[in-house]
């Protein structure tokens, strides 16, 4: 049995951050990682394009933020650059391969008992700690919903968890189920590897570019949220033209406001939009029903037969299959119970980072203000 003063699962940003944090505060902290490496998501399960969509001043972790000289927009592989430089510079080290077991709250000895597998050497191991952070992320688990005849579908299924690129899928018809951020760059890439693809559109949804988003999160420093909602929206409509035409929906609510309620993201047009408005990218404005062989059935009683399906439908949090007292600061589904400031702070010396649906810009604001809490509790204890 290993004792720490804090446990932190999970080496992608929000873990490193609260480490780099915890060590500049001297507070003894070791962080349990399943993978073989850290930013493992990043690493192993990023799409080849993927590029940033916030700007970098938006996308820095605690103490070291991004140079103003560089590129606004960082590329998968320069973010991964810095991140191995944050993990230099902090001398942080993970344990790799330590997938957690369970993790209990010993009310007698006021202590967290975590106990992990030690994937290498395949033995169990068993830390202790005041404070317990979840920081494994929202995107845990790639969620593939449960659609009739799926499993005996006779072409390829992938979740976009798993998706590189479209390099493979040449003159193939590809079906893209879900219209986030995800799904519409999917079907951009796919485009432009000479795939055939659709996309199915079921929620309204905001589009805006790059730029535009990037002016509006630095007018929200500023004015109200309704007034900025209304300026980038009135911008994007100039942009984009009536999109109801090519059955794509605006919500009501202004994008911050969503952003802020819900979490939900507007979607950020690589080119998709353009692609749309060609034909080269066509629209499905109805649910699947049900899968026949290659065969994809529709509500609206349509048929079309797909040598791929693409499900980029989402994540889910995994922590509550091993977290036993997550009900000290998660609810059923793995997300904070508390709400948004206050998300980040639990009962009994339990945190989560990186679970308010806010991309790197709350994984910073998460780290920073977590560590903080720890520290000052030490103070107060001692």
């Amino acid at each position: 049995m290993q004792e720490f003063t804090v446990v932190i699962v999970g080496a992608g940003p929000s873990g490193l951050a609260i480490s780099a944090c915890l060590t500049q505060n001297s507070i003894s902290h070791i962080i349990l990682e399943k993978e073989d490496c850290c930013a493992s998501l990043w690493r192993k399960n990023a799409y080849d394009r993927l590029n940033l969509h916030l700007a970098s001043e938006f996308c820095s972790l605690p103490l070291i933020p991004h140079p103003p000289s560089g590129p606004t927009y960082l590329s998968k592989d320069q973010f991964l650059q810095y991140i191995d430089k944050y993990v230099e510079h902090f001398n942080i080290k993970p344990l790799y391969c330590r997938a957690v077991v369970s993790a209990e709250y010993d009310e007698v000895g006021k202590k967290w008992n975590v106990e992990t597998k030690n994937t290498q050497e395949d033995t169990l191991e068993v830390y202790t700690s005041n404070y317990l952070v979840v920081a494994t992320g929202e995107n845990s688990e790639g969620y593939i919903p449960n659609v009739p005849g799926l499993s005996n579908f006779e072409g390829e299924v992938v979740h976009s968890k798993y998706y590189k690129s479209g390099s493979k899928y040449e003159s193939k018809k590809v079906l893209v189920v879900g219209c986030g951020n995800s799904g519409m760059e999917i079907a951009y890439d796919l485009y432009n590897w000479g795939a055939n693809p659709s996309i199915v559109i079921r929620s309204p949804f905001h589009v805006f570019t790059r730029g535009l988003i990037h002016q509006g999160m630095r007018m929200v420093n500023y004015l109200p949220v309704y007034v900025v909602d209304t300026i980038i929206t009135s911008l994007a409509k100039l942009k984009y033209g009536d999109l109801s035409k090519y059955e794509i929906y605006r919500p009501k609510e202004g994008p911050f406001h969503l952003k802020n309620i819900t979490g939900k993201s507007p979607v950020i047009d690589v080119g998709t939009i353009e692609k749309i408005k060609e034909g080269a990218i066509k629209v499905v404005s109805s649910n699947i029903t049900r899968i026949e062989k290659k065969k994809v059935v529709f509500e609206n009683n349509n048929e079309e037969e797909f040598d791929v399906i693409v499900f980029a439908t989402g994540y889910r949090s995994v922590s509550n299959r091993w977290l036993k007292d997550y009900k000290y600061a998660l609810n059923d589904k793995g997300f904070p119970k508390n709400p948004f400031p206050r998300h980040w702070k639990g009962d009994h010396g339990l945190y989560c980072a990186g679970l308010a649906r806010r991309g790197l810009f709350g994984v910073k604001i998460d780290a920073e203000s977590i560590a903080e809490d720890i520290n000052q509790n030490i103070k107060l204890h001692n």
